[in-house]
């Protein structure tokens, strides 16, 4: 599920690499409010790909006091330009798969990974 602030090549990348990707624009106004974009994303088990930074306050890895909401929420926050998220995804691709398959079996579900200029990290 890709969040409306990313770029069209990141759409046409996902599709190349054999993922189903979706703006959340097709499914929701854009504009909504991010709670709403991370409920329709977890509530359809898809992994919200999003160049913001709030995500990561709306549903952290640990849930500071009853911050639980999104709980299942996987995500992929791009943390470097617009231009170069695609090329970025794509040398990401294999160790966002290695990731997926871990979060897959763990009692934690989710899978939560960030994509840098310079790096890709995840939180386990």
């Amino acid at each position: 599920m890709l969040d409306e602030n990313v770029a069209v090549s990141v759409c046409r990348k996902l599709t190349e690499l054999g993922c189903e990707a979706q703006y959340i624009r097709d499914l929701i106004p854009q504009g909504s409010v991010d709670p709403l974009v991370a409920f329709v994303a977890e509530d359809r088990g898809t992994i919200l790909v999003s160049h913001d930074g709030d995500f990561r306050k709306i549903a952290p890895r640990i849930p500071d006091g009853q911050k639980t909401r999104f709980g299942k929420l996987s995500r992929i926050q791009l943390r470097c330009a617009e231009y170069q998220a695609a090329q970025r995804i794509e040398k990401a691709f294999s160790f966002i798969e290695a990731e997926f398959a871990i979060a897959q079996i763990n009692t934690d579900t989710r899978m939560i990974v960030q994509i840098g200029k310079s790096f890709i990290r995840s939180e386990r």
